[in-house]
């Protein structure tokens, strides 16, 4: 069983040419199929009451994007989103190519009212993307992990 207001997931970063990038995914199904600004999200999902909230970042993380994340984790300061829902995250070195994640799926009525069941992956892509892109397409609640992301892992200038 879920705790439904606790989500965990990770914010993978890379250095690309010098340029921090991070990876952002577009959550699936018909609700966000013409979205982009401000519909992007960290892989993330819900926390079972089995599991600790690492543990459930790196499950969900594999699950929506099919790639078993190697580094060290760096934890990030939980945020919470309009709704409510509290997530908690960290912060992984790696990469992967984009185009080849695979994520599972969930099933829902679809259409609305129609009687017939239809899965749609939870992830439809993802992406890397610059801060200041990332800013633009990531759900607002969570740019707080990218800014405190640029703190833990950028080295602070000396006086």
């Amino acid at each position: 069983m879920a705790i439904s207001k606790i989500s965990a997931g990770l914010l993978m970063f890379r250095r690309e040419a010098g340029e921090l990038q991070v990876l952002l995914a577009h959550p699936g199904g018909p609700f966000f199929r013409q979205k982009d600004a401000g519909a992007w999200t960290i892989p993330k999902g819900e926390v079972h009451e089995a599991e600790g909230a690492q543990q459930a970042a790196l499950r969900e993380f594999a699950e929506e994007t099919g790639v078993v994340p190697l580094g060290d984790l760096i934890a990030l300061t939980p945020i919470k989103q309009k709704g409510g829902k509290v997530v908690h995250a960290w912060a992984v070195e790696g990469t992967c190519d984009p185009s080849r994640l695979t994520s599972n799926t969930f099933t829902i009525e679809w259409p609305p009212k129609s009687g017939r069941q239809q899965d749609f992956p939870e992830i439809d892509r993802a992406e890397f993307f610059n801060l200041a892109t990332a800013k633009q397409k990531i759900n607002p609640a969570q740019v707080s992990l990218l800014e405190e992301l640029v703190t833990k892992i950028e080295p602070t200038p000396q006086a």
